[in-house]
């Protein structure tokens, strides 16, 4: 007699997966029995014959079965079911630089995450998005099936250089490289530029991604203080000529995870100091996008000469078609797109196809201006919220998406943030953002994920 399968939400695919799926939970198949054949399965649950193909390859490739040419498909074992050491292990790591992306990542849907580094994906254009992959598809000048040219999509990158030269920064599409994201951007630049056993001079508090990052590169990391301003230019004279670090790697606009903005004085100071120095810049400027006002850029002001700057799209599109690029000097272009080609062969193309569409749009620039009010917004309601609870900002940022607190009666932000994990709340505590390790009191919150009350119920209770 045939059962034909429940379809619930979802595919015939989908529900003859989850039927077989059953059937090994309950034992009704164990580890190496064979499955009936693609005709027999087809009869049985009363489905097409290719419906049973498509079911079974899905499987193969989920390692729940095996398939043996000439024979047919084979239990490959039960997955091991969820284990609750395993989650209490990641839960419990120390507190290092991955510690928050980590959390984030691995959260439960139903969690909180004030202090992750994204936008909640209700905020970003999903329906644009979605309508400008199907247009794309449907382009047939567009390809979908080639690795690209080497320095990525021509066209975006001739877009690039005009938003680029609409802030000062002149650089042709030559100039220009693609990469996957602002991070593999910025891991191109160092594989570049250093060699290990270099120093590296990084801001603190600065992004913990710079610190993971640089690490791998086996480089020596040196802190500078970071005020309101940019980065403490006295302390900064002061390590250059201690360290001779080959290397500065900075926010300037919107900086993470204090929010601020860098002033034209502390940039000037900032490039006549490298300039003495001989000591090169990596500008991440990847919050750009949520600055109302043309923002000073080193880019601008040095003309790529000890400056690379680096962008991305991951925040206000989507961090799943990644698309970043590098803006760098003429003679140093080559170099840097033969390890690209060395390391990743080609960029995302259809990341970039989606990108240059998007931005070519009116609604890419109505979705824009949107999501800084939207901001601005939160970024009130928050430090309203905080305020309530004895929490003080660092400072109240222009725009963006991060605020720089300070808890109240010297807490520790580590053990307030471990707290908020057991209760759903993923925080980011200071020290995570210090290399230094002189944060502990300090704590970074995303307004933009701090809009639920639940939030600050479990903030309050942590800290107690």
């Amino acid at each position: 007699m045939r059962s034909k399968p429940e379809r619930k939400d979802g595919t015939r695919v989908d529900a003859v997966m989850q039927t077989i799926r059953e059937q090994l939970a309950s034992r009704a198949l164990v580890p190496g029995e064979r499955l009936p054949s693609i005709r027999q399965m087809a009869e049985r649950l009363d489905v097409a014959k290719n419906t049973v193909v498509e079911a079974y390859d899905r499987l193969a490739a989920d390692g729940v079965l095996t398939a043996k040419r000439g024979s047919g498909f084979y239990v490959c074992g039960h997955l091991p079911p969820l284990s609750l050491t395993d989650a209490k292990t990641t839960r419990d790591r120390s507190i290092d630089p991955l510690w928050i992306i980590r959390q984030s990542l691995e959260a439960e849907s139903d969690m909180l995450r004030p202090g992750c580094g994204w936008l909640p994906p209700s905020w970003l254009p999903d329906e644009e998005i979605r309508r400008t992959l199907r247009r794309v598809s449907k382009e047939q000048q567009t390809s979908l099936l080639e690795y690209g040219h080497p320095y990525g999509h021509l066209a975006l990158r001739e877009q690039l250089s005009r938003r680029l030269g609409e802030r000062g920064v002149a650089a042709t599409s030559r100039q220009i490289i693609l990469a996957d994201s602002g991070t593999q951007a910025i891991d191109l630049i160092c594989r570049f530029l250093l060699e290990p056993g270099d120093t590296v001079l990084i801001d603190d508090p600065g992004y913990f991604n710079f610190q993971a990052l640089l690490r791998a590169h086996r480089v020596q990391l040196v802190a500078v203080p970071y005020t309101e301003q940019g980065p403490d230019v006295g302390a900064m004279e002061k390590l250059l000529a201690q360290h001779k670090p080959r290397l500065y790697l900075t926010n300037t606009v919107f900086h993470n995870p204090t929010g601020a903005v860098l002033s034209p004085i502390v940039a000037h100071r900032v490039l006549k100091l490298a300039e003495d120095h001989d000591l090169l810049i990596i500008e991440d400027d990847i919050y750009a996008e949520f600055a109302q006002n043309t923002s000073p850029l080193l880019a601008s002001f040095d003309g790529l000469n000890r400056v690379v700057h680096v962008g991305s799209f991951s925040k206000v599109l989507t961090a799943s078609a990644r698309c970043g690029y590098i803006a760098v000097r003429p003679d140093w272009a080559e170099a840097i797109v033969d390890l690209k080609l060395a390391t990743t062969l080609s960029s995302n193309g259809l990341g970039a196809e989606l990108v240059y569409s998007m931005l070519r749009q009116g609604a890419y620039r109505h979705h824009v201006d949107a999501l800084r009010g939207r901001l601005a917004d939160a970024m009130g309601r928050t430090l309203h919220r905080l305020d309530k609870l004895g929490i003080a900002p660092w400072m109240k940022p222009q725009g963006g998406m991060f605020l720089w607190v300070c808890l109240p009666q010297g807490l520790d932000s580590a053990k307030v943030s471990r707290k908020a994990l057991r209760d759903g709340v993923v925080l980011a505590p200071g020290n995570v953002f210090s290399l230094s390790q002189t944060a502990s009191p300090f704590m970074r919150f995303n307004v933009a994920q701090c809009q639920p009350p639940k939030v600050f119920e479990v903030l309050e209770r942590a800290m107690e």
